[in-house]
């Protein structure tokens, strides 16, 4: 039996590496610089299908599914952005990809945070959408954690109401009609994915999961591209460790939590200009920038009314 969750997934016919005793489906497509992928949880690969069209003329575009999503296997240790973050290292060893730029949504963004800091001659820069781990772990988000968790625990216990609710649940998290179609397949695969998404919320109140201290250590380039619409991970509520990265600028996009899946014209933009403007070593790069290229200047322009702070993050 195929399981619901494998249609957000790598596209078929999908590759394949074994990390660390774990089978990870990817798609790979294009040639030239690389530019990694990284989902949110629940999600997979699928994710980024418009992206990778878009961009595989001019970028080699890897795009894993982590475990237990997508068509991956599942993994014997919990979902964290630490356990990613170490699976990526092997999944870039395996796939041969050399210094990578990386785009990280939700948990896939903190995932990218942690690899940047541990590994940063391996990383040209960031493109951070809504990133894991930079809110503040106060009562606030110590309450909405419990409870999220036990929301998914009543899916993973399969409370009848789960489905329903899981699906409005996913209205607000991607409401824009552009991601209709990938909603549509992670509602599909709600219960499939409960006792992940249970398992991934417990680690999002575990202390290992706030990595606000390590935002000074990330001196590759980095655009926040931040879907403004989102009710758990709110912009203002992450400014203060936004303006610790050294070399950080921010994008705004009217959508709710996935600004590549939800409003992909507007995103391609400053994507664009953010991945022209990046060193092509980052070992040769020595103080961060805060220079803007021309092409990155134009590509502001065109976005209209939504562009947020650029530069140095505020």
């Amino acid at each position: 039996m195929i399981a619901k969750r494998s249609a957000a997934g790598a596209s078929a016919p999908w590759r394949e590496v074994t990390v660390d005793g774990v089978r990870l489906a990817y798609d790979d497509e294009g040639d030239g610089p690389v530019l990694v992928c990284l989902h949110a949880i629940g999600h997979g690969a699928a994710d980024f299908a418009g992206l990778r069209a878009r961009l595989r003329d001019r970028y080699r575009v890897l795009a894993p599914d982590w475990p237990g999503q997508g068509n991956s296997g599942e993994d014997c240790h919990p979902p964290t952005a630490a356990r990613y973050a170490a699976l990526l290292a092997g999944f870039l060893d395996a796939t041969g990809a050399g210094p990578v730029a990386i785009i990280g949504n939700s948990i896939g963004g903190a995932a990218a945070i942690t690899f940047a800091h541990d590994h940063p001659g391996r990383v040209r820069g960031l493109v951070l959408e809504n990133p894991g781990g930079l809110d503040p772990p106060d009562r606030l988000a110590r309450l909405s954690i419990a409870m999220m968790v036990r929301f998914f625990a009543a899916g993973a216990r399969g409370a009848w109401w789960y489905p329903g609710a899981f699906a409005a649940y996913y209205r607000m998290v991607l409401p824009r009609p552009a991601a209709a179609a990938q909603r549509g397949r992670i509602v599909a695969s709600g219960r499939e994915i409960a006792p992940l998404l249970r398992d991934a919320w417990k680690g999002f109140g575990e202390p290992g999961a706030d990595l606000r201290a390590l935002a000074p250590g990330i001196r590759c380039p980095v655009l926040f591209a931040w879907a403004d619409r989102d009710r758990i991970l709110q912009l203002r509520r992450n400014l203060p460790a936004i303006r610790r990265f050294p070399d950080a600028r921010l994008e705004k996009f009217p959508a709710g939590h996935a600004a590549h899946l939800e409003t992909p014209d507007a995103f391609e933009v400053p994507l664009e200009g953010f991945l022209a403007g990046l060193p092509a070593d980052r070992s040769s790069r020595a103080e961060p920038s805060t220079a803007k290229p021309e092409r990155m200047a134009r590509a502001e322009a065109r976005v209209g009314g939504r562009v947020g702070e650029s530069g140095p993050a505020i």
